[in-house]
């Protein structure tokens, strides 16, 4: 379910009884969410960031999307697990 229809199903004095909550135990209850769920919220409190829509990045960003999924596709790049990928990541740090 997306998250918009997730936070619609929430009575509202239920939601707004769960505005004093620490931000702690808020974040403790979205972590037991299925990772659906989880993904759905995070990005839409990174939207919330920035609410401004750059149509130009957005494009950018779909091409250079396509591009990197044609490279795996054909072969000329080869994908590692995310731990090796944390693992050089972390080294470089």
């Amino acid at each position: 379910m997306p998250l918009g229809q997730v936070l619609l199903a929430v009575p509202f004095a239920v939601y707004n009884a769960h505005m004093n909550r620490d931000a702690g135990e808020i974040l403790k209850d979205a972590l037991a969410l299925p990772s659906e769920t989880r993904a759905a919220l995070a990005d839409s409190l990174w939207d919330s960031l920035d609410p401004e829509v750059d149509a130009d990045a957005e494009e950018a960003w779909r091409k250079e999307i396509h591009r990197r999924l044609a490279e795996l596709d054909s072969g000329a790049v080869k994908a590692i697990p995310w731990s090796e990928a944390r693992a050089r990541l972390l080294a470089n740090y």
